[in-house]
């Protein structure tokens, strides 16, 4: 069984360090989704492109309900993923990578629940509102950052990420306000895809990787060829931390995130 998957965002499009791998394509109820499968360490760990081989799907328009149901569909229990971010924080630096513990949602028109009542999906016909408060795995977090540290790599233990809806950047404004609430980076694609993953009691943390400095902190225009670049260059760290990450998972999930659904329902 995948107990483990790795979902790639912008700059991470292949499993480069697993072995054995196969490609799957799993059908769900909003549509199929090509998933790869390999070997590291002797586990089955999943690989899921977040936008596609290449960059091909915008941050509004990737299908993550059927992205994190796919992988519900393999048995996984465990998600960690990546996201490229820029900074509002003057200490997180480009090259910097940032264990997220807190989100913010700016984004407007995205599918945000499995639980659309009478719509919803299989044995899944009823509204259900999950605990949020901490969105991402405390356990997943903890082999992260136990990673990062022994990796001698540059990194933060917090942040907050603000989610905006894209695919522009942000004007000087909104990440004046953004800084106001407290993010401490931004990006376009942790809503919903944290939620969703919660919904259906999957672990999920996410490892940010700081590319550029936000809209009116930089001194330049901002451009996503910039991202690209900088994610080349820190791919090889990206692969290594959350390889390693891995050993440090429990076998056995003693965190909340197993038990989201209980109380949530109101039944």
């Amino acid at each position: 069984m995948v107990r483990i998957a790795i979902i790639g965002g912008s700059g991470v499009y292949d499993p480069a360090l697993l072995t054995n791998v196969r490609e799957e394509t799993v059908d769900t109820p909003y549509g199929s989704v090509k998933v790869k499968i390999g070997e590291y360490n002797g586990e089955e760990i999943a690989f899921l492109a977040r936008h596609g081989e290449g960059h091909s799907v915008p941050p509004h328009k990737i299908n993550y309900r059927a992205n994190i149901w796919a992988l519900y569909e393999l048995g996984v229990e465990r998600i960690l993923s990546t996201s490229a971010v820029g900074s509002l924080n003057p200490e997180m630096k480009p090259g910097d990578f940032v264990v997220l513990d807190q989100l913010m949602d700016f984004t407007k028109t995205r599918n945000y629940t499995f639980y659309d009542g009478d719509e919803s999906p299989h044995d899944r016909k009823f509204v259900a509102h999950v605990d949020f408060t901490e969105p991402y795995c405390p356990e997943l977090r903890k082999a992260l950052i136990t990673a990062a540290r022994e990796l001698g790599l540059s990194y933060h233990p917090t942040g907050t990420y603000a989610c905006m809806e894209g695919p522009r950047f942000e004007t000087r404004a909104e990440i004046r306000a953004l800084k106001i609430l407290g993010a401490d980076v931004v990006g376009m694609t942790q809503c919903p895809e944290a939620a969703l993953a919660r919904e259906l009691e999957m672990c999920y943390a996410s490892v940010a990787i700081v590319t550029n400095y936000a809209a009116g902190i930089s001194p330049s225009k901002l451009t996503h060829t910039e991202v690209v670049d900088l994610m080349a260059k820190k791919s090889t760290e990206i692969k290594y931390l959350l390889m390693k990450s891995i050993a440090y998972i429990p076998k056995e999930r003693r965190c909340p995130c197993k038990d989201a659904l209980k109380g949530a329902t109101g039944e």
